[in-house]
């Protein structure tokens, strides 16, 4: 497709990787391999959190959402990034492209959300034992996972709409994989961005308060931890802690580092990197992140892959 046939459509022509037929089937693989990956990792978490009575503490509770989260946003991008490589056709139609800023946004937004609520429920565990059943009751966590659903709805909501009142008047050739927002502005043809400025700066500062939020329950939880006079124990925290804190932090400044990069219009192979740092690797990777030194999850995909049954009563939050 040349540019001059999109100037004729109401849709973007998506130059994310290379125009060469035997790269783009390259591409097509290796996003189908780590797709297909991602969905099985996030949907055996989603199972065994929802199946097992041993899992279903406040912790693996927000896991379960997380992965929900993940599963939703590799499935935003990813396919549709497959279709047109194996297709050869780089096109996506003005609708499918609202719908993706949209779904990708608020989960974004959503998966920033959780990951904060999550810090938040190590914390009190960790600092607050005797108090944790009280504070991080079934209510309260309900709650918290309704607020970041909403939350991530409300962003997604605001960036759309921003972003697709603007006026597009620049060849609508966009030089990602995906419908990305900075992307986007570079096709305004005047100053009517100005209202997505604002609300990425809103963002910012809630992506800020966010951090803050993390970085201070870790202060409090690595001294805590200290503390603690038993080796095993300091163990036990630090294979629960330490890979929530890495998921926190990547995804955070992959995303960051790639939003506030200035836009070129040709984009180095960093720009495609960072792109996948914080759009495929992090849902992809979660499942094997937070299953890795986590016991009570190894047993319970061990049950999973012998085809043992889960056995016992399933008290939503009981803490054992």
């Amino acid at each position: 497709m040349t540019v001059t046939n999109i100037t004729t459509r109401s849709g973007f022509l998506l130059l994310g990787f290379s125009d060469k037929h035997e790269l783009q089937i390259l591409h097509a693989s290796l996003f189908l391999v780590t797709y297909l990956l991602g969905m099985a990792g996030n949907f055996i978490i989603i199972t065994i959190t929802t199946l097992d009575p041993q899992l279903q503490s406040p912790m693996y509770y927000f896991l379960k959402h997380l992965s929900l989260l993940d599963l939703s946003s590799l499935s935003v991008t990813v396919p549709q990034s497959i279709d047109n490589s194996l297709m050869d056709n780089d096109y996506i139609s003005y609708g499918q492209c609202i719908l993706q800023v949209f779904f990708f946004t608020s989960l974004a937004s959503a998966e920033v959300s959780i990951l904060t609520v999550m810090s938040y429920d190590r914390y009190v565990a960790i600092c607050f034992p005797l108090h944790y059943e009280v504070i991080m009751d079934p209510r309260k966590c309900m709650w918290a996972v309704t607020a970041v659903w909403l939350s991530g709805g409300i962003s997604g909501t605001l960036y759309t709409t921003t972003t697709f009142s603007i006026r597009f008047c620049r060849d609508k050739i966009i030089h990602q994989f995906f419908c990305d927002v900075p992307q986007l502005l570079k096709l305004s043809c005047s100053n009517d961005y100005l209202g997505v400025l604002g609300v990425a700066a809103f963002m910012t500062v809630m992506a800020f308060a966010c951090f803050i939020a993390v970085t201070f329950s870790y202060g409090q939880i690595f001294s805590t931890i200290l503390r603690m006079p038993s080796a095993e124990g300091r163990s036990k925290v630090f294979s629960t802690c330490l890979p929530h804190l890495f998921v926190f932090s990547f995804f955070l400044i992959t995303g960051t580092c790639a939003y506030l990069k200035p836009t070129s219009d040709s984009p180095t192979a960093l720009d495609l990197l960072l792109s996948i740092f914080y759009t495929v690797l992090p849902p992809t990777l979660n499942p094997v992140i937070y299953s890795l030194r986590n016991e009570a999850m190894k047993t319970a995909l061990r049950k999973v892959l012998s085809g043992r049954e889960f056995t016992g009563k399933n008290f939503i939050f009981s803490l054992s």
